[in-house]
């Protein structure tokens, strides 16, 4: 992961708000939930979580797709697991024997 591009999906997850609807987002899975699933679980306002996951598809943290009048959203992990990985690169000098971090999602 490039540096710009770490920092770009930091800043996105530096709102309160957006990390709620990721986690949410994450926690469904492969599966994702649609926008109104989503809105209920945290008592978002449409067009505050509109604004929010617009944040969040531009650091390329979610994708959405639309189904019938509304959208389901998935978290991309894809880019989570590289933003971990980019996080903890070079842990503790890279003595793996030592170091307790896993790079690696489930």
């Amino acid at each position: 992961m490039e540096h710009t591009t770490a920092v770009r999906a930091l800043a996105a997850l530096g709102n309160g708000t957006r990390l709620s609807i990721y986690r949410v987002l994450v926690e469904a899975g492969h599966g994702g939930k649609l926008a109104g699933e989503i809105a209920q679980a945290l008592s978002l306002p449409a067009p505050t979580l509109s604004f929010h996951l617009k944040e969040l598809a531009a650091a390329d943290l979610v994708a959405g797709e639309q189904r019938g009048r509304t959208i389901c959203y998935r978290a991309n992990f894809d880019v989570m697991t590289g933003l971990v990985g980019y996080l903890t690169e070079n842990c503790c000098a890279g003595d793996q024997e030592t170091c307790g971090v896993q790079a690696e999602c489930c």
